[in-house]
């Protein structure tokens, strides 16, 4: 198929205000990624594996209910895991995800170059396959990113990693959040989905601004609030 048009609901994130500009003046003169702080590094060690132990059964009924959906509708098989790449703390990556759309809706020769575009029908109500929009539902198809973190692409909390065609679009506006620090699963930006706060780049700077200034085990409390708080926002079970 056709590469596929990218859908205006795939890059909500806005340039910084010329306010973020000053209030943070300090973030957009670092010209290096920021060091991981070690609380924080063995708390994503530690988290990602023991939630990949834990997530083992759902990731196996969910393997069982994508084989049964392939056979009893054929035009829904595939692989349930695909990747593309992405950029976090400034470096390119295969970000894992589980599959949501029919393999007719993902353009091939992109996949293979690991162009996000690829699977950009995603937003499209008739591409998704009756277990892919379960999985949506509740974020579950972000299952496969501890593996990330425990390899040390990701963070749990951090600015949400972008595709490269997406990282260089929020480079080219003037953001700079995802060159110094690690993206992550939950960021301050990201537990206000599904309300006007979404996509607003403050809650980046301001999460930067308390990496800087926080002692390292500030920090991981502050995470351990976001991952609280991000919880929440998943057990509403508003994925989209």
């Amino acid at each position: 198929m056709n590469a596929r048009v990218e859908p205006k609901e795939a890059f909500p994130y806005q340039p910084p205000s010329q306010e973020i500009k000053e209030r943070y003046q300090h973030i957009f003169a670092l010209k290096q990624p920021l060091k991981d702080k070690f609380p924080k590094l063995l708390f994503d060690k530690l988290a990602a594996g023991l939630l990949l132990l834990a997530a083992s059964p759902i990731l196996l009924l969910l393997k069982i209910a994508y084989v049964i959906e392939g056979i009893l509708i054929p035009a829904n098989k595939g692989p349930m895991f695909f990747s593309y790449n992405a950029v976090s703390g400034g470096k390119v990556f295969p970000k894992y995800k589980i599959r949501l759309i029919k393999t007719s809706f993902i353009e091939p020769e992109g996949a293979k170059r690991g162009d996000w575009i690829a699977y950009s029908a995603e937003w499209s109500p008739e591409s998704r396959t009756h277990v892919g929009g379960f999985v949506k539902k509740f974020y579950l198809d972000e299952l496969p990113q501890f593996y990330n973190i425990l390899r040390g692409d990701m963070s749990v909390v951090g600015p949400r990693p972008l595709s490269v065609l997406h990282y260089e679009r929020d480079l080219a506006q003037g953001n700079v959040t995802r060159f110094l620090i690690k993206g992550g699963l939950l960021g301050l930006g990201h537990i206000n989905k599904g309300t006007p706060e979404m996509g607003k780049p403050v809650y980046e700077y301001e999460y930067i601004d308390r990496y800087i200034k926080l002692s390292p085990l500030g920090l991981l409390w502050l995470d351990l609030s976001i991952i609280f708080k991000g919880i929440k926002v998943i057990l509403q079970g508003k994925g989209l």
